[in-house]
């Protein structure tokens, strides 16, 4: 990556968050997500069948195919357009980029549970969390209501929102783009029961490596954004809260969203995880957090807060790791040239 397009792509990453603020996911424009989506359907259907190595095999296949091609084509659409002219190159890097991004679409679900449940509307507040996770939502009480909304921003914001910042940082729309392919990948066939737990090996193991920088530093910017946004006593729970989430992230089934969710948990004063139902079975998560307060609509509130915080923290932060890294490079690169 050159110097140029490293000192550029903060501009354009920049502007395509403006996008992703203004404008969101337009339901009348066609969504990259969706097409890759159909690929792997359409590929599941043939491949996921024979024994159990093949379809491990296979499942490799799968994620190889979808996660290189979904780069491939990106960046030859991309090179393409720029040929045509630079402008139209730039205004497709804009929109794939913003694309990849979920910060107003994330928001405006909390809003959508928030709203409803402030006005003592439980009917309204369980159809739109139930739009948003995969539990039953008919029985929830405002509590759980609030803890499903509370989950679910705190993880989306890293499968949302700082992992495709992190690659877009690092490979622009391209590799922003193979991201929301992996973390697609995951969502459709990285399943732990009998149909996928082969299958979907490749693919769960694949996302599980793709978040793991990204959820840590997420978790530290929710942190400083934690201790910058003051409400009720969250001057108290900062002050444990890092503590907290290093020793509570772990517990949580998947490797990385115990990070964000910890301290989310942790910076409100709340409890997180616990039982949840899915088509009627039960399933028990461990608990994240302390329930020092009970959770109130208030919450989703604050972890939307939170949110924004962390975002704009991690801008910044990759911003500053890329100019350091690019003059780094280039200093090298002289030093190099030099002695030549």
């Amino acid at each position: 990556m050159t110097g140029d397009f490293m000192y550029g792509g903060v501009v354009i990453v920049a502007l395509a968050i403006v996008i992703d603020l203004v404008v969101g996911d337009p339901r009348s424009l066609p969504h990259p997500v969706v097409i890759i989506g159909r690929a792997i359907s359409a590929l599941e259907q043939r491949w996921n069948q024979g024994s159990d190595k093949r379809r491990r095999l296979l499942g490799f296949l799968l994620t190889a195919s979808i996660v290189l091609g979904t780069f491939s084509l990106a960046w030859l659409s991309l090179e393409l357009l720029t040929w045509v002219h630079p402008w139209l190159g730039l205004a497709a890097e804009l929109w794939l980029l913003a694309t990849t991004l979920a910060i107003k679409g994330l928001a405006e679900a909390g809003r959508a549970i928030a709203v409803p449940l402030a006005n003592g509307d439980l009917v309204s507040a369980r159809k739109a969390l139930s739009m948003v996770v995969g539990r039953d939502t008919e029985q929830l009480d405002e509590a759980e209501i609030t803890r499903g909304a509370v989950e679910t921003i705190a993880e989306n914001t890293v499968d949302g929102i700082t992992s495709p910042l992190f690659f877009a940082f690092i490979g622009g729309a391209p590799l922003a783009l193979a991201y929301k392919a992996i973390n697609t990948l995951d969502s459709m066939v990285g399943y732990q029961n009998e149909r996928y737990s082969d299958f979907g090996y490749a693919s769960a193991k694949l996302d599980d490596i793709a978040n793991w920088l990204p959820a840590r530093l997420t978790a530290l910017c929710l942190w400083v954004a934690g201790g910058l946004i003051s409400w009720q006593s969250s001057a108290h729970y900062w002050r444990r809260a890092m503590l907290a989430t290093c020793r509570e992230a772990p517990r949580h089934p998947s490797p990385n969203a115990g990070w964000p969710e910890a301290m989310v948990a942790n910076l409100l004063g709340v409890q997180l995880g616990g039982t949840n139902v899915y088509q009627g079975a039960v399933s028990h998560r461990a608990t994240l957090g302390s329930p020092l307060e009970t959770l109130t609509c208030s919450h989703i509130n604050a972890t939307i807060k939170l949110m924004h915080g962390a975002c704009l923290l991690f801008f910044l932060l990759m911003a500053v790791l890329m100019s350091v890294l690019t003059g780094v490079l280039m200093g090298s690169a002289g030093a190099g040239i030099s002695w030549l």
